[in-house]
């Protein structure tokens, strides 16, 4: 049987921390995922409109395979300066590769779009770096969800989006998820309270979601939400061992979370990208069904944290909360 980690949190996964840090006048965040030690790492990007860093550094044909930290953020473009700031909080504490007299994090990055959730835009200097390098430092074990870091002004289709996290144990292995959930998408079945990704759930962390009701639903969607303002980001973890071309492979998967957990997914309007980590010494029992059932597994915790992070957000700025649907 499989589980959720005691947590039912990415942290679940030994050396796995993360931090949040906002501003709430700007309606923003920053949310630093740091592994205790180099991680190898891949990346996949799905959506029509991403903002990323540093995903080269993450194809499989580079010499570099592990990374030191990843930086999820609002801000849009703005918010790729948040890396830069993780980076020199890892730099502090002398994590990063050294080149000669010079220590370089490597520290990929991706973004959704929150400027239009609320809050001024006369900045006199983007916060974006200064949000990386507070979320870095603040990196524990425990976290906020919802309203916090990179999903303080997430918005998901019609409703307040967020942040949100959720783990698995199968057997010997641990798996977790974490998601700034931000699509144009909905994460509702049409004129229900009803999450797509209701089968999913585990120990009631949807709030008990039950079976929809077998009335026709209508499949058709309102595209005239504003354009180019969305995107899901998730980090994936393991504490299995994998080459760089297997962590690839558990990122195409898990991807399938976000067909379970969204609809319409992947849209043009969207920046859609999973990255996955892999910081553990438990190789897999097989090369192939093993790496199979990672990726399923991957994919389930995914829709998961999407789905708890528009859960347990709350309203905000005229986005209206999941828990006040009626």
């Amino acid at each position: 049987m499989i589980r959720p980690g005691p947590r039912n949190s990415i942290t679940d996964v030994a050396g796995i921390r993360v931090g949040n840090a906002e501003l709430q006048e700007l309606t923003t965040g920053v949310t630093a995922v740091i592994p205790d030690r180099p991680a190898i790492a891949a990346v996949d990007v799905r959506g029509g409109g991403p903002g990323t860093r540093e995903i080269e550094v993450l194809s499989v044909e580079s010499s570099v395979h592990h990374v030191h930290g990843i930086a999820l953020s609002g801000g849009s473009a703005y918010g790729l300066d948040a890396a830069g700031g993780v980076m020199d909080w890892l730099r502090r504490q002398g994590r990063g590769f050294a080149v000669r007299d010079v220590v370089v994090p490597i520290v990929p990055a991706a973004i959704i779009f929150d400027l239009a959730t609320g809050g001024p835009k006369d900045w006199e200097r983007p916060p974006w770096w200064d949000l990386g390098h507070a979320a870095a430092k603040a990196a524990g074990i425990d976290f906020a969800l919802g309203n916090a870091g990179a999903g303080l002004g997430a918005k998901a289709g019609k409703l307040k989006g967020g942040l949100g996290t959720a783990s698995v144990i199968a057997g010997d292995i641990t798996v977790g998820a974490l998601a700034v959930a931000n699509p144009i998408g909905s994460v509702v079945i049409p004129g229900t309270r009803t999450f797509w990704a209701w089968p999913f759930e585990m120990a009631g962390e949807f709030g008990g979601q039950e079976p929809p009701a077998a009335a026709p639903v209508d499949m058709d969607f309102d595209f005239h939400l504003p354009a180019g303002t969305n995107t899901t980001l998730a980090v994936v973890a393991t504490d299995t061992t994998l080459t760089r071309a297997q962590a690839k492979r558990v990122a195409l998967m898990a991807h399938d979370g976000f067909a379970r957990a969204i609809r319409p997914v992947h849209s043009p309007l969207d920046g859609d990208t999973v990255f996955v980590l892999s910081v553990g010494d438990r190789p897999l029992d097989d090369p192939v069904a093993g790496l199979a059932r990672l990726g399923m597994l991957a994919a389930d915790c995914t829709a998961r944290a999407i789905t708890r992070g528009v859960y347990e957000a709350a309203t905000l700025a005229g986005w209206p909360a999941y828990v006040d649907l009626k």
